[in-house]
């Protein structure tokens, strides 16, 4: 497995339309994010301290946002753990498939919407460390990497 799959994780900036009424971003499928949206849900009232995650996906993509607030994700690779701060609802965190993540540090009155590739599947949860970084190593995403940053790419276009 090359080290460096981290590096499929990204900040995705979407459309701002700015007014002096109020700003407002949209998001469509397939052109700011790489998938086809299938299902969406978001996190509130998280107590101070608590940690929300904690598990990869097997196929699963996703998008985190902070709506309001701030948080941070840390994202695992099996290899490299990394910290991302999300604060803004105009950019999301792109997360693909095989990827650990905890979100953490929830400010007061955040919301982290997520958009998802699938509907909820508990079977394409890997919620053991240690599975994760055995499939890790045995090269388990190693195929869906490829499509992935290829898939990953285009968007980039669009920001």
């Amino acid at each position: 497995m090359p080290i460096g799959r981290i590096n499929l994780c990204k900040i995705i900036n979407f459309p701002v339309v700015a007014d002096y009424r109020g700003n407002l971003t949209f998001i469509e499928e397939n052109r700011h994010v790489p998938f086809e949206i299938k299902r969406v849900y978001y996190l509130y009232d998280v107590p101070t301290g608590a940690t929300r995650g904690g598990h990869a996906h097997i196929n699963l993509e996703q998008v985190i946002i902070a709506l309001s607030g701030s948080f941070e994700v840390i994202i695992d690779d099996g290899y490299k753990r990394r910290s991302v701060f999300l604060n803004r609802p105009h950019y999301g965190l792109y997360i693909p498939p095989g990827i650990w993540r905890e979100l953490v540090n929830f400010s007061s009155n955040s919301v982290a919407l997520v958009l998802a590739s699938m509907p909820y599947d508990e079977k394409d949860y890997i919620r053991d460390y240690e599975k994760f970084r055995r499939m890790v190593r045995e090269g388990f995403w190693d195929e869906s990497d490829k499509r992935v940053a290829e898939k990953i790419s285009r968007v980039r276009a669009f920001k």
